[in-house]
């Protein structure tokens, strides 16, 4: 109990949970390409989401088996089909994984064009009066480019204490830290659930870096809550990798070139965050 009670002071004065973050062996990470199935996820002109997300998270797979060693890999989807966002957390959650990475599309909202094509006449007390006539259209493509990778919003952190706790036994760095009926358990657990936010960020740090130095625009590292992240016991990034109605960025994002590169960008930014993890 001596050691418990240490142990809970020194994660509240330290902020970071440096005691239990520092030194950890990353070994496993889940790979999870967005949307699927039956949901397209942002339409392009040419091609959908889900099939570019597929595409650039199996490359990002395979670089990582045959780059990491030891580092093993598990997808949520490796075929067209939808799993559901609480099956992508229970994949993650059931094989005890150290990351979850999520990859998805970006899209802009289409703009409303609004343009004068003519007039007609009325009659409106008595008077006539010309009317404009507007022809109201929408545009679809976009000129917004560049990636922006997502961790989970403040507001959802109790969903995730929620899921650190089901978890527990796989989450805690020391067998029996986290029990039930202990009081202090939720002190401890709102501490994973900091500690796992600021090792979120540090990752889409990374991550977002690499984009950079290829010479995308970085949009920056950005919370959301997001349910994906929100049921993951373990540090979790969302990679919005490219603008889908970007015509150039589509063009980009379907090229062997284009997903090479954005799954390299995202692996070295994981390879980073696992050496200063693992320091």
């Amino acid at each position: 109990m001596h050691f418990r009670l240490l142990l809970i002071i020194s994660i509240i004065f330290t902020g970071s949970f440096s005691a239990l973050a520092n030194g950890k062996k990353i070994t496993k990470i889940v790979l999870d390409a967005g949307h699927g199935g039956q949901d397209m996820g942002a339409p392009g002109q040419f091609s959908h989401e889900k099939d570019l997300t597929l595409a650039i998270t199996l490359r990002l797979g395979k670089i990582i088996k045959d780059s990491m060693p030891g580092m093993q890999v598990i997808y949520t989807r490796t075929t067209d089909e939808y799993p559901s966002l609480k099956d992508r957390h229970e994949i993650a959650n059931q094989s005890k994984a150290d990351l979850f990475l999520a990859i998805h599309i970006n899209a802009a909202a289409h703009k409303k064009n609004r343009e004068l094509v003519g007039y007609r006449v009325i009659k409106r007390k008595g008077k006539r009066m010309k009317q404009p006539i507007y022809k109201v259209s929408y545009i679809r493509t976009t000129q917004a480019h560049g990636t922006e990778s997502y961790v989970l919003g403040l507001h959802r952190t109790g969903q995730n204490e929620d899921a650190i706790s089901e978890y527990s036994e796989t989450v805690a760095d020391e067998p029996g830290l986290l029990n039930e009926e202990d009081p202090m358990t939720a002190i401890i657990v709102a501490q994973y659930s900091s500690a796992f936010l600021d090792r979120s960020v540090n990752l889409a740090t990374k991550i977002q870096n690499q984009f950079e130095w290829q010479g995308r625009l970085n949009m920056g590292v950005k919370q959301k809550g997001l349910e994906v992240l929100a049921g993951s016991a373990m540090p979790g990034v969302l990679v919005e990798c490219g603008f889908i109605n970007n015509p150039e960025e589509e063009v980009y994002m379907n090229s062997d070139r284009g997903q090479f590169e954005i799954a390299l960008a995202i692996f070295r930014g994981i390879r980073a965050y696992k050496e200063d993890a693992e320091r």
